[in-house]
Protein backbone atom coordinates (compact mmCIF):
# COMPACT_ATOMS: atom_id res chain seq x y z
CA UNK A 1 0.00 0.00 0.00
CA UNK A 2 2.64 2.23 0.90
CA UNK A 3 4.95 2.15 -2.36
CA UNK A 4 1.47 2.71 -4.20
CA UNK A 5 0.77 5.63 -2.05
CA UNK A 6 3.96 7.13 -2.90
CA UNK A 7 3.99 6.71 -6.65
CA UNK A 8 0.97 8.83 -6.39
CA UNK A 9 2.02 11.37 -4.63
CA UNK A 10 5.21 11.79 -6.37
CA UNK A 11 3.02 11.77 -9.40
CA UNK A 12 0.95 14.69 -8.20
CA UNK A 13 3.05 17.79 -9.23
CA UNK A 14 1.53 20.96 -11.10
CA UNK A 15 2.72 20.18 -14.64
CA UNK A 16 -0.66 19.98 -16.25
CA UNK A 17 -1.77 23.41 -15.59
CA UNK A 18 -4.42 23.80 -18.18
CA UNK A 19 -6.39 20.36 -16.44
CA UNK A 20 -9.10 21.84 -14.27
CA UNK A 21 -9.73 18.65 -12.29
CA UNK A 22 -5.91 18.54 -11.94
CA UNK A 23 -5.68 21.79 -10.07
CA UNK A 24 -8.76 21.12 -8.12
CA UNK A 25 -7.17 18.06 -6.74
CA UNK A 26 -3.96 19.44 -6.38
CA UNK A 27 -5.30 21.85 -4.22
CA UNK A 28 -7.85 19.59 -1.94
CA UNK A 29 -4.08 18.03 -2.12
CA UNK A 30 -2.25 20.84 0.25
CA UNK A 31 -5.07 21.39 1.69
CA UNK A 32 -5.05 18.15 3.33
CA UNK A 33 -1.63 18.24 3.81
CA UNK A 34 -2.00 21.75 5.52
CA UNK A 35 -4.06 20.17 8.08
CA UNK A 36 -1.91 17.00 8.41
CA UNK A 37 0.76 19.16 9.98
CA UNK A 38 -1.54 21.52 12.25
CA UNK A 39 -3.21 18.17 13.99
CA UNK A 40 0.29 16.72 13.81
CA UNK A 41 1.88 19.38 15.70
CA UNK A 42 -0.99 19.83 18.13
CA UNK A 43 -0.77 16.08 18.96
CA UNK A 44 2.55 16.02 19.61
CA UNK A 45 2.48 18.50 22.22
CA UNK A 46 -0.47 17.01 23.61
CA UNK A 47 1.33 13.33 24.03
CA UNK A 48 4.78 14.80 24.96
CA UNK A 49 2.58 16.12 28.12
CA UNK A 50 0.94 12.94 28.47
CA UNK A 51 4.18 11.21 28.14
CA UNK A 52 5.83 13.41 30.61
CA UNK A 53 3.12 13.33 33.40
CA UNK A 54 3.11 9.51 33.26
CA UNK A 55 5.99 8.72 33.17
CA UNK A 56 7.44 11.12 35.07
CA UNK A 57 5.35 12.68 37.16
CA UNK A 58 3.02 10.16 38.47
CA UNK A 59 3.01 6.47 40.22
CA UNK A 60 2.12 4.14 37.07
CA UNK A 61 -0.27 1.48 37.83
CA UNK A 62 -2.69 -0.96 35.63
CA UNK A 63 -4.36 1.23 33.35
CA UNK A 64 -1.42 4.49 33.40
CA UNK A 65 1.07 1.83 31.98
CA UNK A 66 -1.33 1.28 28.78
CA UNK A 67 -2.46 5.01 28.43
CA UNK A 68 1.44 5.83 28.86
CA UNK A 69 2.38 3.12 25.88
CA UNK A 70 -0.23 4.27 23.71
CA UNK A 71 0.72 8.42 24.13
CA UNK A 72 4.43 6.76 22.99
CA UNK A 73 2.71 4.97 19.69
CA UNK A 74 0.70 8.31 18.80
CA UNK A 75 3.51 10.12 19.18
CA UNK A 76 5.65 7.91 17.03
CA UNK A 77 2.94 8.05 14.18
CA UNK A 78 2.30 11.34 14.44
CA UNK A 79 5.99 12.46 14.32
CA UNK A 80 6.07 10.29 11.10
CA UNK A 81 2.87 12.44 9.74
CA UNK A 82 4.50 15.14 10.12
CA UNK A 83 7.82 14.63 8.49
CA UNK A 84 6.39 12.55 5.72
CA UNK A 85 3.67 15.66 5.15
CA UNK A 86 6.84 18.46 5.30
CA UNK A 87 8.71 16.62 2.97
CA UNK A 88 5.73 16.37 0.23
CA UNK A 89 4.88 19.81 1.08
CA UNK A 90 8.55 20.99 0.43
CA UNK A 91 8.95 19.16 -2.59
CA UNK A 92 12.37 17.22 -1.48
CA UNK A 93 11.71 13.77 -3.78
CA UNK A 94 15.39 12.84 -2.95
CA UNK A 95 14.39 12.82 0.59
CA UNK A 96 10.70 10.91 0.01
CA UNK A 97 12.62 8.04 -1.81
CA UNK A 98 14.50 7.33 1.61
CA UNK A 99 11.61 7.80 3.73
CA UNK A 100 9.78 5.17 1.56
CA UNK A 101 12.14 3.08 2.42
CA UNK A 102 13.51 3.21 5.69
CA UNK A 103 10.11 5.20 7.33
CA UNK A 104 7.51 3.87 6.16
CA UNK A 105 8.15 0.44 8.70
CA UNK A 106 7.59 3.17 11.34
CA UNK A 107 3.71 3.85 10.33
CA UNK A 108 3.14 0.95 10.21
CA UNK A 109 4.71 -0.21 13.68
CA UNK A 110 3.14 2.79 15.37
CA UNK A 111 -0.58 2.48 13.85
CA UNK A 112 -0.12 -1.80 14.71
CA UNK A 113 1.00 -0.70 18.03
CA UNK A 114 -1.83 2.04 18.69
CA UNK A 115 -4.54 -0.05 17.92
CA UNK A 116 -3.16 -3.70 19.80
CA UNK A 117 -2.85 -1.32 22.78
CA UNK A 118 -6.35 0.64 22.35
CA UNK A 119 -7.04 -3.26 22.30
CA UNK A 120 -5.41 -4.44 25.49
CA UNK A 121 -7.13 -1.51 27.23
CA UNK A 122 -10.31 -2.44 26.44
CA UNK A 123 -10.35 -5.86 27.24
CA UNK A 124 -8.69 -5.76 30.10
CA UNK A 125 -11.35 -3.45 31.92
CA UNK A 126 -13.68 -5.38 30.18
CA UNK A 127 -12.49 -8.24 32.69
CA UNK A 128 -12.60 -6.16 35.14
CA UNK A 129 -15.81 -5.36 35.19
CA UNK A 130 -17.56 -9.15 34.36
CA UNK A 131 -15.10 -10.88 36.27
CA UNK A 132 -13.64 -8.60 39.16
CA UNK A 133 -13.31 -11.44 41.96
CA UNK A 134 -11.20 -13.05 39.67
CA UNK A 135 -9.62 -9.84 38.23
CA UNK A 136 -8.72 -9.33 41.64
CA UNK A 137 -7.30 -12.08 43.33
CA UNK A 138 -5.73 -13.87 40.05
CA UNK A 139 -4.28 -11.08 37.85
CA UNK A 140 -0.37 -10.86 37.74
CA UNK A 141 0.46 -8.09 39.26
CA UNK A 142 2.83 -6.60 36.18
CA UNK A 143 0.46 -8.13 33.74
CA UNK A 144 -0.06 -4.39 32.07
CA UNK A 145 4.48 -4.15 31.53
CA UNK A 146 4.27 -8.09 30.36
CA UNK A 147 2.12 -7.38 27.45
CA UNK A 148 3.06 -3.62 26.73
CA UNK A 149 6.84 -5.06 26.20
CA UNK A 150 5.29 -8.45 23.73
CA UNK A 151 2.77 -5.67 21.62
CA UNK A 152 6.31 -3.49 21.51
CA UNK A 153 8.21 -6.59 20.26
CA UNK A 154 5.23 -7.82 17.98
CA UNK A 155 4.70 -4.75 16.31
CA UNK A 156 8.11 -4.32 15.36
CA UNK A 157 8.46 -7.56 14.32
CA UNK A 158 5.91 -7.27 11.87
CA UNK A 159 7.05 -4.20 10.74
CA UNK A 160 10.43 -5.48 10.16
CA UNK A 161 9.94 -8.72 8.20
CA UNK A 162 6.96 -6.53 5.79
CA UNK A 163 9.34 -4.05 5.13
CA UNK A 164 12.11 -6.63 4.63
CA UNK A 165 10.14 -8.55 2.21
CA UNK A 166 7.84 -6.31 0.32
CA UNK A 167 10.53 -3.48 -0.60
CA UNK A 168 10.99 -0.97 2.01
CA UNK A 169 14.37 -1.82 3.47
CA UNK A 170 15.77 -4.07 0.74
CA UNK A 171 14.17 -2.95 -2.85
CA UNK A 172 12.46 -6.27 -3.80
CA UNK A 173 8.62 -5.54 -4.23
CA UNK A 174 8.11 -9.00 -5.27
CA UNK A 175 9.28 -11.37 -3.32
CA UNK A 176 7.52 -14.08 -2.23
CA UNK A 177 7.08 -13.29 1.04
CA UNK A 178 5.29 -10.28 0.44
CA UNK A 179 1.96 -11.38 0.43
CA UNK A 180 2.53 -13.65 3.15
CA UNK A 181 3.05 -10.94 5.59
CA UNK A 182 0.80 -8.85 3.82
CA UNK A 183 -2.00 -10.91 4.96
CA UNK A 184 -0.33 -11.56 8.45
CA UNK A 185 -0.43 -8.02 9.53
CA UNK A 186 -3.71 -7.46 7.67
CA UNK A 187 -5.14 -10.52 9.57
CA UNK A 188 -3.25 -9.24 12.70
CA UNK A 189 -5.50 -5.92 12.49
CA UNK A 190 -8.67 -7.52 11.91
CA UNK A 191 -8.01 -9.98 15.33
CA UNK A 192 -7.16 -6.87 17.36
CA UNK A 193 -10.49 -4.81 15.51
CA UNK A 194 -12.81 -7.66 16.84
CA UNK A 195 -11.09 -8.03 19.95
CA UNK A 196 -11.97 -4.32 20.60
CA UNK A 197 -14.81 -3.96 19.38
CA UNK A 198 -16.22 -6.93 21.01
CA UNK A 199 -14.87 -5.91 24.74
CA UNK A 200 -15.67 -2.17 24.15
CA UNK A 201 -19.61 -3.58 23.35
CA UNK A 202 -19.41 -5.69 26.72
CA UNK A 203 -18.41 -2.88 28.30
CA UNK A 204 -21.36 -0.72 27.29
CA UNK A 205 -24.13 -3.88 27.52
CA UNK A 206 -22.29 -3.73 31.05
CA UNK A 207 -22.83 -0.27 31.71
CA UNK A 208 -26.39 0.50 30.11
CA UNK A 209 -28.34 -2.62 30.29
CA UNK A 210 -28.94 -5.58 32.76
CA UNK A 211 -29.35 -5.66 36.60
CA UNK A 212 -26.33 -5.33 37.64
CA UNK A 213 -25.40 -2.16 35.85
CA UNK A 214 -21.90 -0.58 36.88
CA UNK A 215 -21.97 3.40 38.12
CA UNK A 216 -19.68 4.90 35.42
CA UNK A 217 -16.46 6.33 36.36
CA UNK A 218 -14.10 8.78 34.83
CA UNK A 219 -12.15 6.01 33.77
CA UNK A 220 -15.18 4.22 31.87
CA UNK A 221 -15.42 7.84 29.81
CA UNK A 222 -12.18 8.23 28.85
CA UNK A 223 -11.92 4.58 27.82
CA UNK A 224 -15.34 4.78 25.85
CA UNK A 225 -14.27 8.14 24.21
CA UNK A 226 -10.59 7.10 22.91
CA UNK A 227 -12.28 3.34 21.65
CA UNK A 228 -15.21 6.20 19.57
CA UNK A 229 -12.28 8.60 18.52
CA UNK A 230 -10.34 5.63 16.73
CA UNK A 231 -13.66 4.09 15.05
CA UNK A 232 -14.64 7.13 13.48
CA UNK A 233 -10.63 8.35 12.91
CA UNK A 234 -8.15 5.72 12.88
CA UNK A 235 -10.29 2.82 11.56
CA UNK A 236 -10.34 4.67 8.29
CA UNK A 237 -6.91 4.03 8.14
CA UNK A 238 -6.87 0.58 8.45
CA UNK A 239 -9.98 -0.05 6.06
CA UNK A 240 -7.63 1.82 3.10
CA UNK A 241 -4.54 -0.40 3.93
CA UNK A 242 -7.40 -3.56 3.50
CA UNK A 243 -8.75 -2.37 0.49
CA UNK A 244 -5.30 -1.42 -1.58
CA UNK A 245 -4.16 -5.28 0.12
CA UNK A 246 -6.82 -7.26 -1.60
CA UNK A 247 -7.92 -4.44 -4.43
CA UNK A 248 -4.55 -2.87 -5.26
CA UNK A 249 -5.29 0.18 -7.45
CA UNK A 250 -4.08 3.52 -9.05
CA UNK A 251 -7.83 5.29 -9.21
CA UNK A 252 -8.24 8.44 -8.07
CA UNK A 253 -10.78 7.40 -5.87
CA UNK A 254 -8.40 5.56 -3.80
CA UNK A 255 -6.49 8.20 -3.58
CA UNK A 256 -8.83 10.75 -2.45
CA UNK A 257 -9.67 7.99 0.50
CA UNK A 258 -6.24 7.31 1.36
CA UNK A 259 -5.49 11.55 1.80
CA UNK A 260 -9.01 11.71 3.98
CA UNK A 261 -8.06 8.72 6.01
CA UNK A 262 -4.41 10.59 6.69
CA UNK A 263 -5.61 13.54 8.54
CA UNK A 264 -8.10 11.59 10.14
CA UNK A 265 -5.60 9.29 11.36
CA UNK A 266 -3.85 11.88 13.02
CA UNK A 267 -6.96 13.25 14.84
CA UNK A 268 -7.09 10.21 16.16
CA UNK A 269 -3.56 9.87 17.56
CA UNK A 270 -4.33 13.84 18.83
CA UNK A 271 -7.68 13.21 20.09
CA UNK A 272 -6.70 11.33 22.92
CA UNK A 273 -4.37 13.53 25.29
CA UNK A 274 -8.01 15.69 24.69
CA UNK A 275 -9.93 13.19 25.83
CA UNK A 276 -8.15 13.12 28.89
CA UNK A 277 -7.77 16.11 29.79
CA UNK A 278 -11.08 16.81 29.35
CA UNK A 279 -13.43 14.36 31.14
CA UNK A 280 -10.72 14.85 33.63
CA UNK A 281 -11.78 18.79 33.95
CA UNK A 282 -15.05 18.04 33.39
CA UNK A 283 -17.46 19.63 35.78
CA UNK A 284 -14.70 20.98 38.08
CA UNK A 285 -14.85 24.33 39.34
CA UNK A 286 -11.85 25.93 38.02
CA UNK A 287 -12.26 29.41 39.88
CA UNK A 288 -11.97 27.62 43.87
CA UNK A 289 -9.36 25.41 43.11
CA UNK A 290 -5.97 25.57 41.16
CA UNK A 291 -5.91 22.14 38.44
CA UNK A 292 -2.79 21.42 37.65
CA UNK A 293 -2.12 19.25 34.05
CA UNK A 294 -1.64 16.63 36.08
CA UNK A 295 -4.19 16.66 38.57
CA UNK A 296 -6.64 16.76 35.69
CA UNK A 297 -5.13 13.73 34.02
CA UNK A 298 -5.06 11.69 37.44
CA UNK A 299 -9.08 12.63 37.47
CA UNK A 300 -9.47 11.17 34.00
CA UNK A 301 -8.00 7.71 35.24
CA UNK A 302 -10.18 7.95 38.79
CA UNK A 303 -12.04 4.61 38.82
CA UNK A 304 -14.66 5.74 41.79
CA UNK A 305 -18.00 6.94 41.12
CA UNK A 306 -18.20 10.43 41.84
CA UNK A 307 -20.69 11.94 44.79
CA UNK A 308 -21.58 15.32 44.80
CA UNK A 309 -22.90 16.78 48.03
CA UNK A 310 -24.74 20.23 48.00
CA UNK A 311 -23.61 20.94 44.77
CA UNK A 312 -20.44 21.27 45.16
CA UNK A 313 -17.01 19.15 43.97
CA UNK A 314 -15.37 16.57 45.58
CA UNK A 315 -13.03 17.41 48.56
CA UNK A 316 -10.83 14.46 48.15
CA UNK A 317 -10.95 12.22 44.99
CA UNK A 318 -10.11 8.54 45.82
CA UNK A 319 -8.13 7.82 42.81
CA UNK A 320 -8.21 4.07 43.43
CA UNK A 321 -7.69 1.97 40.19
CA UNK A 322 -8.16 -2.07 39.87
CA UNK A 323 -4.62 -3.25 40.79
CA UNK A 324 -3.28 -0.12 42.14
CA UNK A 325 -3.90 3.53 42.84
CA UNK A 326 -2.20 7.21 41.73
CA UNK A 327 -0.85 9.63 43.99
CA UNK A 328 -3.19 12.21 45.03
CA UNK A 329 -0.97 15.94 44.70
Amino acid sequence: MDMTVTAWETELTPTNGSDQSFHQLYTENIFLQLLTVIVALVGLAGNAVVLWLLGFRMRRNVFSVYILNLAGADFLFLCYRFIHTIVLLLDFDFVLGLMSRFLLPVSVFAYVSGLSFLSAISTERCMSVLWPIWYRCRRPSHMSAVMCALIWTLSLLLSILEGNYCGFLIGNMHHVWCPVWDFITVAWLILLFVLLSGSSLALMTRLLCGSHRVRPTRLYVTIVLTMLAFLLCGLPFGIIWFLLFWFPSDSKTFFHLYMTAIPLSCVNSCANPIIYFFVGSFRQRWWKRRHTLRLVLQRALQDTPEVDEHGESLRRETLYMSGGSLRQE
